[in-house]
């Protein structure tokens, strides 16, 4: 599921300990909230590639006491008050029943998810539109009102953008301030139209 890469030390990072955030990813998080209003007071939330916790801390932050949030990965994560994590792997048929007998609906799905890289891009944005069409499939079953996703753009991006579209009607492209600048990531923010 998530490959982190190597991170080099900048001012979201050093901001992000200072501010007690687990990760400078907290802060594209953030950003997508105040420009597209995805949590609501009292959500259920699936952090889809949670680790280390930096989008579950936003999520639950935004959520409030009243609100649920799940955090999913393949690795491990320290746990963090007020959230529920599940380690395993998504495409696992017994994770997905378990997180479905958690969280049979959710009001908003978000994923950070990333491919371990190859370095060979055509290779890893590939992949992380295979991470995308999971995060998007989960978000389908349990009729989400808003998702977002990580995509790296390239052959295929617009088909995928397409299939999120289909989906919920209404999709747009972010790419968050911090963001690395050298960085091929943007997130799709999708909201379902009501019908």
């Amino acid at each position: 599921m998530p490959g982190r890469g190597r991170r080099g030390s900048d001012g979201f990072q050093r901001r992000a300990r200072r501010e007690g955030y687990r990760a400078r990813s907290a802060y594209k998080l953030q950003e997508i909230q105040r420009r597209s209003q995805l949590f609501r007071k009292g959500d259920t939330v699936l952090d889809l590639g949670a680790a280390p916790g930096g989008w579950s801390q936003v999520a639950q932050e935004m959520v409030g006491a009243e609100g649920r949030v799940i955090g999913i990965d393949l690795v491990h994560i320290a746990s963090l008050e007020g959230v529920e994590f599940l380690q395993g792997d998504l495409r696992d048929a017994e994770l997905r029943r378990q997180l479905g007998d958690l969280a049979p609906t959710a009001a908003v799905v978000i994923s950070d998810m990333s491919p371990d890289l190859s370095g060979n891009y055509s290779v890893d944005q590939a992949r992380s539109i295979e991470l995308a069409e999971l995060a998007l499939s989960i978000a389908s079953e349990r009729q989400a009102r808003c998702f977002a996703v990580k995509v790296f753009e390239g052959e295929d991006f617009q088909q995928f953008r397409a299939a999120v579209q289909a989906e919920f009607g209404s999709v747009r492209t972010l790419s968050p301030e911090a963001s690395r600048k050298a960085s091929s990531e943007v997130y799709l923010i999708a909201k379902r139209k009501r019908r």
